[in-house]
């Protein structure tokens, strides 16, 4: 895979884009609430409108992908995202808060995983699920990466001057990697894009996909997994705290969520000669829903913390995989970009608003309701999901 320029340079730019762009965030958020004098939730809100905006404008960025223009998307958006962080740096106001963010969410609609996946396959197609393990191996080390960086930064020169440094890094690297990471996947697909091109304008176009149930229904499915991810991430800390453990074994759990993911990636692409995507899209809902009873149980038995770990990193780590997989082989091929764009719109609004309706849960019935509750919506996923493979091929 390394004598693949192309993947090879996305895999940095997704790489240190996340780094940027998404995991500055919880990376400042108490230094922020510190400094600044803005509470958690006032704060908070802010991520979950970049990621609304992001999910919003997702169609937008795969008509862009699907009309030849990905280079310009991806490069256009990581300089977007790098001007954002600039913005950020000096504002003073809470609202100024709120727009830079919102701001950073539009380019985040163009440079993160969903546009550049979406690239991908097209150029790619049925060759595209190493293209995309690969990515996201390397991208699952952004928090790893992000954490130190910023924290040393931030100690040393105050936080403003560290987003401006990463803002100039994105600027004048991130984007050119991304810009040419995707003009070189777009020349390597030559005669196939323009073949799909073709097959696009005759085919299979988004607004018959958008009729068909299977759509709908994996959609759905998969906006299920988005909202229980969502949560549970956000508030892990709290969930463990709430169940007796202490700080130094929550911020260990949480911490090795990220290697496991990796982990998960690896052995997918592993067993890709002998299981199917639905195989280990069942597998993924199955992984999840077991991780939720450990994660459930665990102020009984401390012990199975490890186990939600590993079922849950693993699913964590599989899944941002197996949604444009799956779409391409449930929904086809032709317009790709704008269909894999029309799901990713529930799948973001799915994951932007979980933390709050699980704080909602919580005040309700505490941390074992918000756990209950998401048991029944990963249930609830696989169900939808199995519906969606069946709708899509009733005799397979």
């Amino acid at each position: 895979m390394f004598k693949d320029r192309s993947i090879l340079l996305l895999a940095i730019g997704q790489t240190l884009i996340w780094a940027a762009l998404y995991y500055v965030f919880p990376a400042l958020l108490l230094r922020w609430e510190q400094e600044l004098g803005w509470s958690k939730p006032d704060l908070t809100a802010a991520i979950a409108l970049a990621v609304l905006i992001s999910g919003i404008c997702a169609p937008f960025a795969g008509r862009v992908i699907d009309a030849g223009r990905g280079p310009m998307l991806l490069g256009g958006s990581a300089l977007l995202g790098g001007g954002g962080l600039l913005l950020l740096s000096q504002i003073t106001a809470l609202w100024h808060f709120y727009v830079v963010w919102a701001f950073i969410g539009l380019a985040m609609s163009g440079c993160l995983y969903e546009p550049c996946f979406a690239l991908v396959t097209h150029v790619r197609g049925r060759n595209a699920k190493r293209g995309i393990i690969f990515i996201t191996l390397a991208a699952g080390f952004a928090g790893t990466i992000s954490y130190p960086a910023v924290y040393t930064l931030a100690d040393a020169f105050g936080w403003r001057a560290a987003v401006a440094v990463l803002g100039a890094v994105v600027i004048f690297a991130v984007a050119p990697i991304l810009w040419f990471g995707a003009s070189g996947l777009a020349q390597d697909g030559g005669r196939a894009r323009a073949t799909l091109r073709v097959s696009q304008a005759t085919t299979h176009p988004k607004s018959t996909v958008l009729k068909q149930p299977a759509f709908w229904f994996l959609a759905a499915g998969f906006t299920c997994i988005a909202i229980t991810n969502g949560a549970i991430v956000q508030h892990l800390l709290p969930i463990l705290n709430e169940a007796g453990l202490s700080d130094e074994m929550a911020i260990l759990a949480a911490s090795l969520i990220g290697p496991v993911q990796v982990l998960g990636r690896l052995a997918m692409m592993q067993s890709e000669k002998f299981l199917s995507h639905r195989s280990v899209a069942i597998g993924t809902f199955a992984s999840l829903a077991l991780a939720i009873l450990l994660l459930r149980i665990t102020p009984e038995f401390p012990a199975l913390l490890i186990g939600f770990v590993v079922f849950f990193g693993t699913a964590y780590g599989v899944i941002s995989i197996l949604r444009p997989l799956m779409a391409r082989e449930l929904l086809g091929e032709a317009g790709f970009g704008a269909i894999s764009g029309a799901l990713a719109l529930p799948y973001l609004v799915g994951a932007a608003f979980s933390p709050y309706l699980a704080a909602l849960l919580w005040g309700l019935g505490g941390y074992a309701l918000v756990l209950t509750t998401l048991f029944i919506c990963v249930v609830t996923g696989a169900g939808l999901f199995y519906a969606a493979t069946r709708l899509a091929h009733p005799t397979g």
